[in-house]
Parts: C-alpha cells; sequence; structure tokens
C-alpha cells in the first residue's frame, strides 16, 4: 500500500516539475506515460539533487535541485532532522493528492 502512495506522490511531485518547467523557455518534456515511469524519472531528480549521494535532500540540497521540494521542506521534513528521503518525499504529495482528490472527486489531478 505504502509503495502505491509513494508511486502516486512521485507522480504527483513530476507533475509539479512539469509545471514549474513551463516557465523556463527550454522544450517541454513529455509527461510520464504511466506511475512507473514517473517514479522512475523523480528517482533520476531526487539522485541528481543529492549532491553528496547519501540518499537524502537537505535543504540547500532540495534549493539548487528540486525547488519544489524546497518550497514544502518544513512540511516534509515533519521530524525536523534537516534533510528529506525520497520516501518522504513521495509519502507527502501522495498525502497531498488524495486529500485533493478527497475534496474534488471529479479532479484527475
Amino acid at each position: 500500500m505504502s509503495h502505491r502512495f509513494a508511486a502516486a506522490g512521485a507522480v504527483f511531485a513530476l507533475l509539479l516539475l512539469s509545471a514549474t518547467a513551463g516557465a523556463q523557455t527550454q522544450p517541454q518534456p513529455q509527461p510520464p506515460a504511466n506511475a512507473q515511469e514517473a517514479k522512475a524519472k523523480f528517482t533520476e531528480k531526487f539522485n541528481e539533487a543529492d549532491a553528496n549521494h547519501d540518499g537524502k535532500l537537505t535543504r540547500e540540497e532540495a534549493e539548487a535541485g528540486m525547488p519544489h521540494v524546497a518550497k514544502d521542506f518544513d512540511k516534509i521534513d515533519a521530524k525536523k532532522k534537516g534533510y528529506v528521503t525520497q520516501k518522504q518525499v513521495g509519502a507527502y504529495y501522495a498525502a497531498k493528492a488524495k486529500q485533493r482528490r478527497a475534496q474534488d472527486p471529479g479532479n484527475l489531478n
């Protein structure tokens, strides 16, 4: 069950990445074809942002490589450890997506 939430969170995070990329002049990447592809792209983006490759993002790493995570950093880092893991990020965005679906059942985002 938690894998579903993590995959849903990855999809949601990737959608956020796509939305923030729209403000840039680079060509738009294709949206992921499925949850597995979304999770793979999210993992790739997370790993690129993880400058010291310790499996965690500090606030500074998030600001540099995943600005949408940096924006929600304090909410994702609920235990105030000073870093977030890929699992925490996925769970946060999955919960956020679930909350949005509950508020607007007709909306698929």
